[in-house]
């Protein structure tokens, strides 16, 4: 669960990580107010969870209620259907540092990534010359100790006067990260102000959805979903990616369902969601397949390879949903992995042929979607018919 930033920086408030006073506006006479109440020059920053907003035009320094109002109403009116907006002072500083945590899995500890180069780059410096940036691993049951903190301020260059209160934001940093269940803890850029104090001129929080029955604070506004279908995927607790095109998608594992997705596009086929039906998941089969007709697609693909989830309590779930919802589309499905034979028997059982290539799937799942939409504009409208002679 992502939050926006000025829930973020809320946070960080709580944790003692400094931070601008700013305040919310959701129209476009509210933001010029905002200026007007904070004091000009101020930063207008758009409230969306993505990544790029400042590359985007969606975060802008105003420094009369004119150039306030023309940026809020550029804002608004932008394709990233922005419907908040953060007002703050603009800070003058003399450098951006970069800090985070997140996990890393494969080791089981934390990582602890910081540079002396922060900002709208971070992304490109990592590519570029990934030694500027710091990586330290935190055990994670004693955490971070006071001396990795003031090591990692030291290994960036900073001078003593400013060591101690780098040091001491990466430990508050850290607190928030364990005890909110965030997957990422990110400050970026950390303004170093010219009297040598810091800022968190920006905030990302990332919190695990599976801790978040420890944090009733932490409430996803419906409007951050790009449909009402993903937020009902979300209160069920089912990964869920909206799209627009014909072939919906419940797959199992993220790596497999990019596959599925390049092998759908590569065919000459569209998607119009992906569902994951893997991991703990995969014994909602009704609930997940109800999510999926709710998109009216032409096919839906089924592709699987399941270790943990059994292919053959997958194969069960999925007649039980044919069962009960009796879909109006054909479903295609390539179920492999644990329990496979008994999956193949189940499928065929229900008059599905159940595919073991993942490319031959697909192939189907496109030509029927073809086939559906050929079908659907050939098809007379009632006007059309009626001018025929004939039945729509």
């Amino acid at each position: 669960m992502k939050l926006h930033e000025y829930q973020a920086k809320a946070l960080f408030r709580e944790f003692d990580i400094p931070t601008p006073q700013g305040e919310l506006a959701d129209t476009v006479e509210a933001a010029v107010n905002s200026g007007e109440h904070i004091g000009w020059p101020v930063a207008f920053k758009a409230q969306v969870l993505r990544g790029g907003r400042g590359k985007a035009g969606l975060v802008k320094i105003v420094q009369t209620p004119e150039e306030a109002r023309t940026a809020a109403q550029a804002i608004f009116a932008s394709d990233w259907k922005v419907r908040k907006i953060l007002v703050e002072p603009a800070i003058a500083h003399e450098r951006e540092l970069y800090v985070s945590f997140s996990a890393d899995s494969r080791t089981g500890t934390h990582l602890l990534l910081a540079s002396a180069e922060g900002g709208v780059e971070i992304e490109d410096l990592a590519r570029t010359a990934p030694e500027k940036i710091l990586k330290k691993r935190i055990d994670s049951i004693r955490g971070i100790m006071p001396y990795q903190a003031r090591s990692a301020a030291y290994d960036l260059g900073l001078a003593p006067s400013l060591a101690k209160g780098f040091a001491s934001i990466i430990e508050k940093l850290y607190r928030l990260y364990v005890q909110k269940d965030c997957e990422l803890a990110e400050i970026n850029p950390l303004f170093v102000t010219p009297e040598g104090n810091f800022i968190a001129a920006d905030a990302k929080i990332s919190i695990d959805d599976n801790a978040l029955f420890r944090h009733p604070e932490f409430e996803q506004d419906p409007a951050d979903f790009d449909s009402d279908i993903a937020r009902e995927a979300a209160v069920e607790g089912i990964p869920y990616l909206q799209f627009d095109g014909d072939i919906s998608l419940m797959c199992a594992g993220a790596g497999l369902t990019t596959a599925v997705y390049d092998l759908v596009a590569d065919f000459g086929g569209t998607v119009a969601n992906y569902l994951e039906f893997g991991g703990p998941n995969y014994r909602k089969s009704v609930r997940a397949m109800e999510l999926c007709i709710k998109n009216n697609p032409k096919v839906i693909l089924i592709v699987t390879f399941g270790t943990i989830a059994r292919a053959d309590i997958m194969a069960e779930g999925i007649v039980e949903a044919i069962r009960r919802l009796k879909p109006n589309c054909p479903i295609v499905t390539c179920i492999r992995g644990t329990g496979e034979d008994k999956a193949r028997e189940i499928l065929l059982s229900a008059g599905l042929e159940p595919l073991t290539d993942t490319e031959e799937a697909v192939k189907k799942a496109v030509e029927l979607a073809h086939i559906a939409y050929s079908t659907a504009t050939e098809r007379p409208t009632p006007a059309a018919a009626s001018r025929q002679g004939g039945q729509p």
